[in-house]
């Protein structure tokens, strides 16, 4: 038996409220697996725009942007 005839079984097997509990999670499998298809990388979308930045200047931008963020000791 092999994984899609499993599913099915299993599926069957469960009253129709469960069976839509089934169908309304494996859409929202789906929906999360496109929307990490679609997103593309920033180096990506600026390739044409002709802007050169380098790991040092995300490092040194990420270090301005939270040095004034308080921190608590833990």
């Amino acid at each position: 038996m092999n994984l899609e005839q499993a599913v099915l079984d299993k599926l069957r097997a469960l009253p129709p409220e469960r069976q839509q509990e089934v169908l309304d999670f494996a859409e929202f499998l789906q929906q999360k697996t496109l929307l990490k298809r679609s997103l593309k990388s920033v180096k990506g979308m600026w390739a044409n725009l002709d802007i050169n930045i380098t790991e040092e200047d995300i490092a040194q931008a990420r270090k301005e942007m939270w040095e004034d963020v308080p921190r608590e000791d833990i």
